[in-house]
């Protein structure tokens, strides 16, 4: 059977693990440092990505999830040194906006889940995490430095994360190849627009998403922001406003 997680290798010290066998085709990158190691995501849960991370780094590993969606803390609770930002702790203290009924049947939604897999036993991750995490922090892993961004839009307390030596920007469910959410009570459009236009301004060498295709370049991030800027100028950027197609990407507000 095909393995659940899939690896790529973005260089000698940075990884992918992929979740393909799930629509949402969710990514998790572990980045090593010569002291410790950041694992941005860890994905839905329904295998050990711990085992996985195992194989690729022995250092100390902190995770740090883009926000608090059941899809990107699934594996959080392998690692009790976890990040999150501020704005979104209560989602982890049984205030999470879907019901756990909810989630399950998203879960199992175009799935090839392992033969053991349990859905009756599968949570919702829930926690107190070991440092909180605001707009400007750095994480320093040993001779690598990641800064957090704050970028509010799809979630009040979506981060992005950026190693500027690198030029490395994880983008998480800010940009990516496919529908971008900004439709639900929880998003915010218009603070989406101003993360757009902040991360399109970096100095981005490589961009690497939370979903789907990683065939992505900096040159997404300008498209989207001009997007929600059409969308912006149309009084179209709102909850209600439609959805639309723009070729590789579609936006939903």
């Amino acid at each position: 059977m095909t393995p659940w997680f899939t690896l790529d290798k973005i260089d000698n010290e940075t990884f992918i693990l992929s979740e393909y066998r799930h629509w949402e085709e969710t990514h998790c990158y572990l980045l090593c440092g010569t002291k410790k190691a950041l694992l941005i995501d860890t994905g839905l849960g329904i295998c050990d990505i711990s085992q996985e991370v195992k194989k690729l780094t022995h250092l100390p590993v902190t995770a740090a999830a883009t926000h608090i969606h059941w899809d990107h803390i699934g594996g959080h609770k392998y690692y009790p040194d976890f990040c999150a930002h501020e704005a979104e702790l209560d989602w982890l203290n049984g205030k999470f906006p879907l019901s756990r009924e909810t989630v399950r049947q998203m879960v199992l939604d175009r799935c090839d889940p392992p033969e053991d897999f349990d859905i009756e036993k599968y949570e919702i991750f829930q926690g107190a995490p070991a440092r909180v995490l605001r707009d400007g922090d750095v994480i320093d892993l040993g001779g690598r430095l990641v800064e957090v961004l704050h970028t509010p839009g799809h979630s009040p307390g979506h981060m992005c994360f950026f190693e500027r030596e690198q030029g490395y920007l994880f983008t998480g469910d800010l940009v990516y190849k496919d529908v971008l959410f900004a439709c639900y009570p929880s998003t915010d459009p218009e603070a989406y627009l101003a993360s757009v236009e902040r991360t399109a301004e970096l100095p981005v060498k490589r961009m690497f998403p939370g979903h789907h295709s990683l065939d992505t370049s900096p040159e997404l991030l300008v498209r989207v922001r001009d997007a929600f800027r059409e969308l912006k100028a149309a009084g179209k950027l709102h909850h209600g406003g439609g959805r639309f197609d723009y070729g590789e990407f579609g936006v939903w507000v």
